[in-house]
C-alpha cells in the first residue's frame, strides 16, 4: 500500500477528529507495510500476529541491541535490521509501525511516526507521563492516522461480552468498578552501574530520557521498575485491568479526583515503584445522585492470594447486581440478591478479529480501532495520576481537560516529563 494513498483518506467531524472513510479498502490486494520498533519478546509476538494478517508485510525490525535484532529477524523471518528508528520514518513505503520499546520511548517514537504519516500500534502504556499521552492524541488527530493501543482485552470476546451485559443493564446502573493486579514479582536485587553489553547502543536506548549510567537491573525487562524508563506494575500489567474496568464503568472523561496509598511493603531491592498500592478515582458527572462513578485499583506484588482465584480481574457493582470478569477466562454475574445468573460460557461466544487484525482493518477501512488513542489517553491518565498520587502521598484534584492539578504546582509539573536537553526525540507541542 503506497504511502501516497494516504492523501486520499477523507475525514469528517468536529475539528477533523473523526475518521470517516478511506480509499484504501480491505481486499484491494495492496500490502500494508509494517516496521517493528522494539524487538523484545512482546514486540516480536505482536509482529508475528501482525504478519499473520493477510496482506501485511514486515519490512523492518529496529532495536539498539544487535542481539535482539538478530532474534527478531530469525523469529519473524523478515525485516531489514536497523538500530535507529529514523531510518524507518524516512522510508515512504512504510505504512505503519509497531512501537514495543521501553515505556520512555512509547510516545516519542509514536509521535514521530504520526508526524511521518505512519499508522501506529503502540504497546501499553502509550506514554511515560500524562502530557505525552495528550501530545500523542493530538499527533494522531493532526496527522489523521490510526493509533491502536496494546490493550488487547478490547479484542477479547469475553471482555467485550461482559461490557455489553453492563451496557444492557444486567446489574442496573454501574456505579463502582474495582480492579486488581496481584502476583509475586522477582526481587531484582541491589546492583551498581557497569558497562553495557557488547552490541548495545546504550545512548540510543536511553534516547530522550535523562541519561543514567548502564545498570543491569534497569535494562531489559527491569527498566519497568525505574522512574526514568517505566511506569511500575501499575503501568505494566495494571494498565489492562484499569482499561477494561474504566470501559465497563462507562466513563468517557478524565477523573477529577485521584487518590493513592502505597510503597515498598514486601520487596527489598532497587525498584523505585511501589510493590503495594491502592488507588481510587472519582468521576463526578454533574455531581448528582446516580451520576457519580468510582474506580478502585489494587496491586500487590508479593502475594499469591487473590479474588476469584484470578491474579487479575475487575468487579462491577451496580444498583441491581454485580459482575466479575477476568481476561483469564472467567465471568460471574450476580443479581441484586447475590444469586448467580447464568451467562454465556467463553466457548459459546463468537470469535473476534485479533487486536492486530483490527488495527489493519482500521487502516484499510478508515475507521477507528477498538483501542483508539482517545481511549488510551483516558486509561493511561489513571496510570499516571495513580503513580503520582502514591509518589507524592496526597490526593490530586484535576482541572477539566487534565492540564493542571488544582492548587498543586509540583504535581502539575510532574504531569509532564524530563528530557535530555535538545534531544531530537523529545516530545514537543505543535502549538
Amino acid at each position: 500500500m503506497a504511502t501516497s494513498r494516504r492523501s486520499f483518506i477523507q475525514w469528517t467531524g468536529t475539528a477533523g477528529v473523526t475518521l470517516a472513510s478511506s480509499a484504501v479498502r480491505a481486499g484491494t490486494g495492496d500490502d500494508v507495510v509494517v516496521a517493528l520498533i522494539g524487538c523484545g519478546s512482546q514486540g516480536r509476538g505482536v509482529a508475528k500476529s501482525m504478519a499473520a494478517v493477510p496482506g501485511v508485510r514486515i519490512a523492518y525490525v529496529c532495536d539498539p541491541d544487535a542481539e535482539r535484532l538478530k532474534a527478531a529477524r530469525t523469529e519473524l523471518g523478515a525485516g531489514e535490521p536497523v538500530a535507529d528508528l529514523r531510518r524507518i520514518l524516512d522510508d515512504r513505503a512504510v505504512d505503519a509501525v509497531i512501537v514495543a520499546t521501553p515505556d520512555h520511548w512509547h510516545a516519542p517514537a509514536s509521535i514521530l511516526a504520526c508526524d511521518a504519516g505512519k499508522h501506529v500500534y503502540v504497546e501499553k502504556p502509550c506514554s511515560h507521563n500524562l502530557r505525552e499521552a495528550r501530545l500523542l492524541l493530538e499527533a494522531a488527530r493532526r496527522n489523521r492516522v490510526v493509533v491502536q493501543h496494546g490493550t488487547q482485552s478490547r479484542s477479547n470476546p469475553l471482555i467485550v461480552n461482559a461490557v455489553k451485559l453492563l451496557r444492557e443493564g444486567a446489574i442496573g446502573d454501574v456505579l463502582v468498578a474495582k480492579a486488581w493486579n496481584i502476583q509475586r514479582r522477582k526481587n531484582i536485587g541491589h546492583q551498581r552501574p557497569s558497562q553495557p553489553p557488547p552490541g548495545v547502543d546504550y545512548d540510543l536506548w536511553v534516547g530522550p530520557a535523562p541519561m543514567l549510567p548502564f545498570q543491569e537491573n534497569r535494562f531489559h525487562y527491569n527498566w519497568r521498575w525505574w522512574h526514568a524508563f517505566g511506569n511500575g506494575d501499575i503501568g505494566n500489567d495494571g494498565t489492562h485491568e484499569i482499561d477494561y474496568a474504566r470501559w465497563g464503568l462507562g466513563v468517557d472523561a478524565l477523573p477529577t479526583t485521584a487518590m493513592g496509598l502505597g510503597g515498598k511493603y514486601g520487596i527489598d531491592d532497587d525498584q523505585q515503584f511501589p510493590d503495594t498500592a491502592t488507588l481510587a478515582f472519582e468521576y463526578p458527572g454533574d455531581g448528582g445522585v446516580g451520576k457519580r462513578r468510582q474506580l478502585i485499583f489494587e496491586m500487590r506484588l508479593w502475594s499469591g492470594n487473590y479474588p476469584h482465584n484470578c491474579d487479575s480481574g475487575a468487579e462491577f457493582y451496580g444498583t441491581n447486581g454485580q459482575l466479575f470478569v477476568s481476561k483469564r477466562g472467567k465471568v460471574e454475574l450476580l443479581d441484586g440478591s447475590n444469586q448467580r445468573v447464568a451467562v454465556k460460557p467463553p466457548a459459546d461466544l463468537p470469535p473476534m478479529p485479533s487486536h492486530q487484525a483490527d488495527f489493519v482493518a482500521a487502516i484499510r477501512g478508515g475507521t477507528r480501532p477498538v483501542a483508539d488513542m482517545e481511549e488510551a489517553y483516558r486509561t493511561v491518565a489513571l496510570v499516571h495520576l495513580g503513580n503520582l498520587a502514591v509518589e507524592l502521598g496526597r490526593s490530586l484534584q484535576l482541572e477539566a481537560g487534565g492540564d493542571r492539578v488544582v492548587g498543586d504546582d509540583e504535581a502539575t509539573r510532574l504531569l509532564g516529563g524530563t528530557y535530555r536537553d535538545g534531544h531530537w526525540a523529545a516530545p514537543r507541542s505543535s502549538s
